[in-house]
């Protein structure tokens, strides 16, 4: 599939409106508990591959960089992982961050999706995702770096 093709696709795809939506207004930067959101598909050695058409996450423990990129994409390109997980996942940049005192703390758990997903309107929106948005609001988590991939 050529990168034409799949932005041809992705222009067609539905985008859900909602009524009401929510906002909140974050505390400070310097206070807040940050969490990553990934879509690469990543989890730890030894955890469950995603499969195709798997809508559920993973939980990446914020200490361990036993990570596996499993995202199965022919189009994905995986040399910037090889060298450097921070490029998908930037925990370590988030470390940085808190000790610098830019963010108040780092999460314990981050959360990775399989992101190349034809169906997303209920096992994403009904079901892992607001499971995935209670585990975080769990961890007392303020703010989300999304990292699309």
């Amino acid at each position: 599939m050529s990168d034409a093709s799949i932005k041809a696709f992705g222009d067609n795809l539905p985008c859900p409106t909602f009524e009401e939506p929510a906002f909140v207004k974050p505390k400070p930067l310097n206070r807040s508990r940050v969490a990553i959101v990934t879509s690469a598909a990543l989890h730890h050695e030894g955890d469950d591959q995603f499969a195709a058409k798997d809508t559920s996450y993973r939980i990446l423990d914020a200490n361990r960089r036993d990570v596996v990129l499993g995202h199965w994409s022919p189009n994905f390109d995986r040399s910037g992982f090889a060298e450097d997980i921070n490029t998908v996942w930037p925990i370590d940049r988030l470390f940085e961050l808190a000790q610098q005192g830019v963010i108040g703390s780092v999460a314990p758990r981050h959360l990775s999706f399989a992101g190349n997903q034809d169906e997303t309107m209920t096992g994403l929106r009904l079901d892992s995702g607001p499971a995935a948005a209670a585990l975080l609001k769990d961890d007392e988590v303020d703010l989300v770096i999304l990292t699309p991939v």
